[in-house]
């Protein structure tokens, strides 16, 4: 439930489609730091959970997309950064959003419908958007086919706290279906290293994860990676989907893009009632560190596309 007073504005800045890192850095200098997040960043398709429980009925409150847009933040869980990025916090101790959720998260989670409370959250919708694969008529009853996450970030804090299999773990993009997740990409740092790796977990709806790693092991005990990304780094990420093929990848200012890519065709997401959406910001992977202990990545660029839905 929307309980907090959105902050209000009277500019809205539209971000720009740009392909480049150069282009990017230039997209950040025209972002705003006194402008609240739905002032800098087109929200109006996603909403935002936080793991916080305003109205004490025992679930986290979701803000709904038309007032992201009207310039709702609150510190320190979402808000603009002094160099205008888009901050998402989450603490271990923190309200989850359901019973079967072990961790905390301030996450973005894509909404089609941009606002039109007609249109149902869940299912085959036109909330949410479909594989090419899928037969029949939930290509023309969804708000999209097949899809496209871009972002640009920077991972601020990691925790150095906890179990040595949780700690340093955010999950920074997903793709969430109707149970399950195609696609979650995690950052990890370990406490004793400078930098840490990034890589990509695909869930087929029956049998085991399939782990891909980008630039480093996700292991728990590892050296400095070589090839790592150090927090406050900017870095870029885009998850995309056409048909059975999952291609993320991961590019970095003056080095070359690390791409991976998954065949899904035997992991069961062309089944006609299996509907996606995108999830972006902060989820954190660690319930057993210290409850003040934290993860806090820093947005400059977002952007989703589908084909067959205009934005």
């Amino acid at each position: 439930m929307y309980l907090i007073k959105p902050i209000k504005a009277t500019l809205l800045l539209a971000l720009l489609s740009l392909s480049s890192l150069a282009a990017y850095a230039q997209q950040v200098n025209e972002l705003n730091p006194k402008l609240p997040p739905g002032h800098n960043f087109e929200l109006i398709d996603w909403n935002v959970s936080l793991p916080v429980d305003t109205n004490k009925d025992g679930k986290v409150d979701t803000i709904p997309e038309i007032y992201l847009e009207k310039g709702f933040e609150y510190k320190p869980y979402f808000y603009t950064a002094d160099d205008g990025g888009m901050v998402f916090t989450a603490f271990v101790d923190g309200v989850k959003t359901s019973k079967n959720t072990k961790y905390t998260r301030t996450e973005l989670r894509e909404m089609l419908r941009r606002g039109d409370n007609s249109v149902k959250v869940k299912g085959i919708t036109k909330n949410n958007w479909v594989f090419s694969t899928v037969r029949g008529k939930e290509k023309r009853k969804s708000g999209g086919v097949d899809g496209r996450l871009e972002a640009t970030l920077a991972v601020n804090n990691v925790t150095v706290t906890g179990k040595d299999y949780q700690v340093g773990r955010v999950i920074i993009g997903q793709i969430h279906a109707k149970d399950d997740e195609p696609a979650r990409l995690y950052y990890r740092k370990l406490p004793k290293n400078n930098k840490g790796v990034v890589y990509l977990a695909h869930e087929p709806r029956k049998g085991d994860e399939q782990y891909y790693e980008f630039n480093g092991s996700r292991a728990n005990d590892i050296d400095d990676p070589i090839d790592g990304i150090a927090l406050d780094e900017k870095f870029s990420y885009s998850i995309d989907v056409k048909g059975d093929i999952l291609t993320v990848t991961l590019s970095r200012e003056g080095k070359a893009d690390i791409t991976q890519v998954v065949n899904m065709k035997d992991s069961g997401y062309h089944k006609r009632d299996q509907y996606m959406y995108f999830k972006a910001g902060v989820y954190n992977q660690n319930n057993s560190g210290d409850p003040k202990d934290y993860v806090q990545a820093t947005f400059y660029r977002l952007k989703n596309s589908h084909s067959g839905y205009n934005q």
